[in-house]
């Protein structure tokens, strides 16, 4: 029979270290949102499911697929890109290679949404994480990045 462990707390520095992270983790995202949505007239969902379809091959990305990348349900997904339908900058349609699964296609419009928006969220992500971080600590930033990731999801390939 195992003897209980005893739970190991965080120290001093590990608290200040993680309470730092979580307020990243909560305010970052609606910094960006902030941004996109009084610049761009989107949320910051749906400019990742944009923007994932910009860089797809074809421009093209199973709903399944742009789920994952996007990091949203399913049916969220849906749901969103319903809404970038009605404003001509997704469609769906069958992928021709399995019918059972829905492809989402960026369109020409769709295409033009992401170029017009994309310089102001660059300028919003360099203003907010990268222009205060000196050069080693923005690789540093990156290695740290990938390493929680690999913790959390060690078949994560979104960053290489």
């Amino acid at each position: 029979m195992d003897t209980p462990r005893e739970p190991r707390w965080l120290t001093e520095e590990e608290m200040q270290t993680w309470l730092a992270l979580v307020s990243v983790l909560i305010r970052l995202p609606a910094a960006l949102d902030g941004q996109l949505q009084r610049d761009a007239g989107i949320s910051h969902f749906e400019y990742q499911v944009l923007a994932g379809l910009s860089m797809s091959p074809e421009r093209t990305m199973r709903m399944s697929e742009l789920a994952s990348f996007s990091d949203g349900s399913l049916s969220r997904l849906s749901h969103v890109v319903g809404r970038l339908e009605k404003r001509g900058w997704v469609r769906r349609t069958p992928d021709p290679a399995d019918g059972r699964y829905t492809l989402a296609v960026l369109t020409e419009d769709g295409w033009d949404k992401v170029v017009a928006t994309a310089p102001g969220h660059v300028e919003a992500v360099r203003g907010f994480v990268l222009d205060p971080l000196t050069k080693g600590q923005t690789r540093q930033l990156r290695d740290i990045g990938r390493r929680i990731m690999r913790a959390i999801d060690p078949d994560d390939t979104c960053l290489g």
